[in-house]
This record gives C-alpha cells, structure tokens and sequence, in this order.
C-alpha cells in the first residue's frame, strides 16, 4: 500500500503542476510531461526511493525534449 499511496502523490503533484503550462511551448510541455511520467516511473521501478525518482525524472526530461525536437 505504501508504494500505491506513494504513486499516487506522485500523480497528483503531477497533474497540478502541469496545470500551469498554458504558457509553455509544445517542447516545454513535452520536457515536464515526460520529467513527470519518468518520475512516476522511477518511483514506481524503485520502490518510492528518491533516487529513482529523481533519476526518473531526468530520464524522462531528456526523452520529452528529444521528443519536442521533432
């Protein structure tokens, strides 16, 4: 349970903070969707430790942008 109430805090903050995008560019957008997805998913992967949501959150920024690239 603890792993599932973590996940969704996680989803949570991640909706309400992309709640304030209305003035980014698409590629903007496409850097914090995917920092948010890679840190749910980093979460997730790791057990709710901080490390691999953070590093999620790297991974998933960088796949955001080469994605707004195109």
């Amino acid at each position: 349970m603890k792993a599932a109430t973590a996940v969704g805090a996680l989803a949570l903050a991640a909706v309400v903070g992309l709640s304030g995008c209305a003035g980014m560019s698409t590629r903007d957008k496409n850097i914090a969707g995917g920092a948010g997805v890679g840190a749910i998913a980093g979460a997730v992967l790791t057990g709710g430790s901080a490390v691999g949501t953070v590093g999620g959150a790297a991974v998933g920024g960088v796949i955001g942008n080469e994605i707004g690239k195109r």
